[in-house]
């Protein structure tokens, strides 16, 4: 379910990109590098989600976070991308050049809580998460969706016990021309989950 949004709010008034640009965006991160683009397991059924792969829209998968209280297991479900216009990519970069040609795209992943110690601190949750587009890793934008309608932050979440759910999300660069785009989590060093989602 793709949402296309006239205007996105930001925490700041210039994110911080947090990966280099390259010709078509981003590198790949530790768990993204072990696993060729292309290469995602066909349908995912119980068994298959356990070790990552495709996800239906709206299927949740199981992943385990190493949080500061201990090792927490969480449901995790890509619920929707929000994409926003090149003019507001523009305003979200020092540099403009940065961002031609580009849309931000806001990931937004519900997480619950199913076992383990109850938090008593920040979440690492949604540190697993990334978008690409075409096959290839978005750019990251640090605070440009903390203050997005519908996310949560998730240094504002200090009490978190089972059962119980917040939604985080992320934000990244994608080209405007996108035809596929791709919400991946995975856990650290694992293969990652992914639900895609129709381009513009």
């Amino acid at each position: 379910m793709l949402h296309q949004k006239t205007a996105l709010r930001v925490a700041a008034p210039v994110a911080v990109l947090a990966l280099a640009l390259t010709a078509c965006g981003g590198g790949e991160d530790k768990a993204d590098a072990k696993k060729p683009a292309g290469k995602a397991k066909a349908a995912a059924t119980p068994a298959e989600a356990a070790s990552g792969g495709e996800m239906a829209t709206g299927e949740s998968a199981e992943g385990k976070v190493e949080e500061e209280d201990g090792k927490v297991t969480y449901d995790i479900t890509a619920m929707k991308v929000d994409v926003g216009t090149e003019a507001e990519a523009q305003e979200l970069v020092q540099d403009k050049a940065e961002a031609k040609g580009m849309v931000l795209a806001v990931a937004h992943l519900k997480f619950t809580h199913k076992g383990g110690p109850a938090l008593t601190s920040d979440s690492d949750a949604a540190d697993g998460t990334s978008i690409w587009a075409d096959g290839k890793r978005g750019t990251l934008l640090i605070g440009a969706a903390d203050d997005a309608p519908g996310c949560e932050d998730p240094y504002d979440v200090e009490s978190w016990k089972t059962g119980e759910s917040h939604t985080f999300c992320d934000s990244y660069l994608i080209p405007a021309n996108a035809k596929e785009m791709e919400v991946r989590w995975a856990e650290e060093d694992g293969e990652p989950f992914i639900w895609k989602f129709p381009g513009q």
